[in-house]
């Protein structure tokens, strides 16, 4: 059996309510030599219903593996062993396709077979109230390889070993990647016209804890990025530098904190924070991050 072009390749986790509207995305695009394959890294929610049902309707070939929650490094290398397409494109579950992004990415591909292709991401806070699908420069990313919309031939992938599960909490697994592959030679090609639409919730006081453990793991994964290679582009990337790390302990020790904290007190439930809000739930995630940043760096030092 021939292998296809492409494969669209994605990791899942308690995104039911979004994961209908990606896949349709995903199922309707304009060229047909492609194929999609999801993994689902232990969800609880009704996602393991939202795959059987995508399976049921799929006009293109369609495959899909659960299992439990094992991080998206491990869950991303499944994917890898699941996929036949001699190009593999990653996207995100949170990840909205639009109907030429398999055709823009062969088209640009075709140009430098061997490199890694990378579209553009558009945020959105509803898949349903879509922006127009084009990019501009407040959508930049510098990123060499990100996995909300990039392709890389699949003999590429597997030859450099795939995603480094030491990786098992969220943060760099991808960037990580990105090195070993510009290491080896590859050069990342940015083309605008392989759009995605990535959502973007509108913050509420409820999602503050998440996205503060999501911060400090963050973190941790930061440290370990730093020890797997010693490259100038690793701090530049986590802020994993003195000069930041100590202006961030002398915010925390002037009590920054505590006055960002007490701009999120009496925050409705359900309903969106202002803008001087979210600005406080930044630098709350910020703070968040250096402190677990100094903490995982000396638990690595007393090793």
């Amino acid at each position: 059996m021939a292998h296809p072009r492409l494969t669209i390749q994605f990791c899942t986790y308690n995104r039911a309510a979004l994961l209908r509207r990606v896949l349709r995305g995903c199922f309707e695009q304009t060229v047909p030599d492609y194929e999609v394959v999801v993994v689902n890294d232990g969800s609880t929610d009704e996602t393991e219903s939202v795959l059987e049902e995508a399976a049921r309707i799929a006009t293109v070939a369609f495959r899909y593996v659960s299992h439990r929650n094992r991080g998206l490094a491990r869950s991303r290398n499944v994917g890898l062993e699941m996929a036949r397409g001699q190009r593999i494109l990653f996207i995100d579950d949170d990840v909205l396709p639009t109907p030429n992004l398999v055709e823009e990415h062969l088209r640009r591909a075709a140009r430098s077979p061997r490199d890694i292709v990378r579209g553009a991401v558009i945020l959105t806070p509803s898949f349903d109230r879509l922006p127009a699908p084009f990019w501009s420069l407040r959508d930049y990313s510098a990123n060499f390889f990100w996995t909300s919309n990039v392709s890389v031939p699949a003999e590429t992938l597997i030859r450099l070993g795939g995603f480094n599960e030491t990786f098992c909490e969220y943060g760099w697994e991808d960037l990580e990647f990105g090195l070993r592959l510009r290491r080896a030679g590859l050069r990342s090609h940015f083309h605008r016209d392989a759009v995605v639409f990535h959502y973007k919730a509108p913050i509420t006081a409820e999602m503050v804890p998440k996205m503060l453990d999501q911060a400090r793991a963050q973190a941790r994964t930061a440290v370990a990025f730093g020890q797997l290679h010693a490259n100038w582009r690793v701090p530049l990337a986590t802020g994993d530098d003195p000069v930041q790390r100590g202006i961030d302990r002398l915010f925390r020790a002037l009590g920054r904190e505590r006055r960002l904290q007490r701009l999120l007190e009496g925050s409705a439930p359900g309903v969106p924070l202002s803008a001087a809000q979210r600005r406080a739930v930044r630098g709350l995630c910020r703070h968040a991050y250096y402190a677990e940043l100094e903490r995982a760096r000396a638990l690595h030092a007393a090793w």
